[in-house]
């Protein structure tokens, strides 16, 4: 017996592996899902496979009322109301889509269209979608299709819409749903635009409740409802005598007019006003001309270059735009009068005096040479603007000056050259250049911190050159060949890097590699000072500390070996010790105090493990090793008050700051912790309440008790 069931079961499997096998040698197409059960007049689905050879047809079929099945699949196409389209979405896949040719309106009583709904329930069929091939099916898919008709308004539709002009506080609406004016709202059944037809579409569901206009019924506390039966013996005393008209939902509800509604677009751009004239600049504010508009120059703009941008007071900024030239422009690319007048804030005004220069090496402005050549045949493009710079002296709140150096050069085309023009803006009060602050006065977090260089003026003073402390910026490949600097931003800690490739013939030259990356990691910070607030006074040497720099000593012997240096600066650490200092308006106050820059040794060697030995065995076959840098904030801690005692350590159950219950506070008014009023008053003042409190207890009734027991014990 088990015999015969083990050959059944080898059988069956036999049987299933040669039906799959069949399957991918055919390369058979199926629905998926082969069953479809469609409520709107769009359905989808997929069809996989072999579909290069593959048609499809489209019927209407019934189950036969024998045998109640469908039938089997056919290769003829019949006229439906269906319009069958296919999409091809992959190599064996294709999405078939059915979308019904009619109109879901339900029809009225003396509608002559035929394209309509008789009943609410307009489309019940089921259809068959067969996948053919030379003409025999392949596969089949049924959908069965149960549509509603839609609800239209019964009127013509129109743009009127209900404006409330005026609260009328009335009673509780008849048909407080009713929203829409002469069509018919879904769900409300006191709606009198809806006809027969559409109610019968939603008499179920109607909206339930007074805003439904279904009126609740009163609640049990008012005297009205309880009946003598059920009403307790305390209902006529603590009912509450109210009239229907008297309910929660007055002010609710109002009367209005119908306007007819404006036709406009949806989305319209707001009119722009003139700028309003300000009798003074102020940090950002927008620099105006003398008929009342922006100066505007090219700037970048969320990383997009824009062509006209208005400049801001006091804000520095050097950007570059990248634009192909395929002809020569008919003109610069910024209006062609740049000698303009711009308010000077005062209620004058200053003109933009305008220098020219001639550019005779473009290599910084064009970066692909095989559209240009400096000779020969081409197209020649003469005083071509490829720089604009401009500089703004400027004290107090306004302006004093303003200079225009405009870079022009000669460019001969070969096709398209992509061109790079240069835009900036400087803002300078007398000899320096206003920068933008980091706070008033602390630091704000998130903003970059001031570092500076001591450079000397013509008069021999000294100043501070503001510049800054930057960490690594990979960018692309990550390689420190292609990197970028990154200001270190103050209260933020952050940590990144870039990747050194490094071969076995590098490792060979220890020093050399030492020196290397030693400056490329003094690359990042090359300043000497760095500002305590957040607005540094150039001239003020007070306003700066000084950076410890921990030296790394690359002169010390060390032990390498053919495949591997020691002692290579890695890792570069910025330390930074901020401390609050004040509170303005709440707001603490945060300056740094000291600033140490140090490194961290490592041993760089080549791994040839995990089957990868190629840079030991090729001298110039290179791995990549990470140069890293990271910057850390340290708070340090403000003293609020003297050190504690060894009492008030040892003994912190008498500690008010640290438990509930403070026995030194029971004689509070005496302490010196009390402010009420002078010390010399409060003592008087409580050793009479200690004189009275005596007395009373000496001269009372508890006393006299106490002196006759103790006169009878005595006896």
């Amino acid at each position: 017996m088990a015999n015969v069931v083990h050959m059944l079961i080898s059988h069956q499997l036999i049987y299933v592996l040669l039906l799959f096998s069949l399957a991918h040698t055919e390369n058979v197409v199926v629905f998926r899902p082969s069953y479809l059960t469609a409520t709107r007049p769009v359905v989808s689905a997929l069809l996989l496979g072999n579909t290069s050879d593959i048609s499809l047809s489209v019927r209407t079929v019934s189950p036969s009322n024998t045998t109640g099945s469908i039938g089997l699949p056919s290769c003829v196409s019949e006229v439906t109301q269906w319009i069958l389209t296919v999409e091809q979405v992959g190599k064996t896949a294709v999405r078939v889509h059915l979308r019904l040719d009619k109109s879901l309106r339900l029809c009225t009583a003396n509608d002559t269209d035929t394209d309509c709904c008789p009943d609410p329930l307009c489309v019940l069929e089921t259809l068959q979608v067969s996948a053919c091939a030379g003409g025999t099916p392949q596969a089949s898919l049924l959908i069965q299709a149960k549509i509603y008709a839609l609800l239209v308004p019964a009127n013509a539709a129109s743009d009127n819409k209900t404006t409330i002009p005026n609260q009328v506080y009335q009673p509780l609406g008849s048909c407080p749903c009713d929203l829409t004016f002469g069509a018919c709202d879904v769900r409300c059944c006191c709606d009198e635009d809806c006809s027969t037809e559409d109610l019968k579409l939603f008499v179920s569901h109607c909206l339930p409740g007074p805003f439904g206009g279904q009126v609740s019924p009163p609640p049990d506390y008012v005297c009205s409802v309880q009946s003598s039966e059920n009403s307790p013996d305390w209902f006529p005393f603590l009912c509450v005598h109210s009239p229907p008209k008297n309910n929660p939902y007055l002010g609710l509800f109002y009367q209005g007019a119908i306007i007819k509604s404006t036709p406009g677009p949806t989305f319209q751009g707001p009119v722009l006003s003139a700028p309003v004239p300000v009798d003074v600049y102020i940090e950002g504010s927008p620099i105006l001309t003398l008929n009342d508009q922006y100066l505007t120059i090219a700037q970048k703009v969320l990383g997009q270059c824009a062509n006209n941008a208005p400049v801001a007071f006091l804000k520095n900024f050097n950007v570059e735009c990248v634009t192909p030239l395929r002809t020569c422009p008919a003109r610069s690319p910024l209006p062609v009068d740049l000698m303009i007048k711009v308010k000077d804030g005062q209620g004058g005004d200053v003109t933009v005096e305008e220098m020219d220069e001639v550019a005779t090496d473009l290599s910084q402005f064009i970066s692909s040479t095989d559209g240009a050549a400096s000779s020969g045949e081409g197209l020649i493009c003469e005083n071509v603007t490829i720089a604009l710079d401009y500089t703004f002296y400027w004290k107090g709140n306004y302006i004093t000056n303003i200079t225009l150096t405009r870079t022009v050069g000669t460019i001969t085309l070969i096709g398209s050259v992509p061109l790079t023009t240069r835009y900036s803006a400087a803002f300078l009060n007398g000899e320096f250049m206003g920068e933008t602050n980091s706070g008033n006065p602390g630091y704000q977090v998130g903003r970059p911190v001031i570092a500076g260089n001591e450079d000397t003026l013509d008069n021999n003073a000294s100043s501070i050159q503001r510049t800054s402390i930057n960490l690594w910026k990979p960018v692309s490949d990550g390689l420190c060949v292609t990197y970028e600097k990154k200001p270190v931003l103050f209260g933020e800690n952050s940590t990144s890097g870039c990747l050194l490739p490094i071969s076995q013939e590098n490792l060979t030259e220890c020093d050399l590699l030492r020196e290397t990356v030693n400056s490329l990691q003094a690359a990042l910070t090359s300043a000497i000072y760095v500002a305590r607030s957040g607005n540094p006074d150039p001239l003020s040497v007070t306003d700066w500390v000084h950076i410890s720099f921990v030296t790394v000593n690359l002169s010390t012997t060390m032990e390498n070996t053919t495949s591997s240096c020691y002692g290579i600066p890695s890792h570069q650490h910025i330390h930074v010790w901020t401390l609050i200092t004040s509170m303005v308006e709440g707001i603490p106050q945060r300056e740094i105090r000291a600033v140490q820059i140090s490194y961290s040794m490592s041993t760089w060697a080549l791994d040839c493990g995990g089957g990868d030995v190629s840079p030991c065995v090729d001298p110039v076959e290179t791995q990549l090793f990470p140069i890293t840098s990271s910057v850390t904030f340290t708070d340090i801690p403000v003293n609020t008050g003297p050190p504690k005692t060894r009492f008030q350590i040892n003994f912190t159950e008498y500690d008010c700051s640290r438990n509930d219950v403070c026995w030194p506070e029971l004689a509070f008014p005496m302490t010196k912790y009390y402010t009420g009023e002078p010390y010399s008053q409060s003592l008087a003042k409580g050793l009479i309440l200690v004189f009275f409190f005596i007395t009373a207890s000496i001269l009372g009734t508890p006393w006299r008790q106490i002196r006759q027991a103790w006169n009878i014990s005595t006896l």
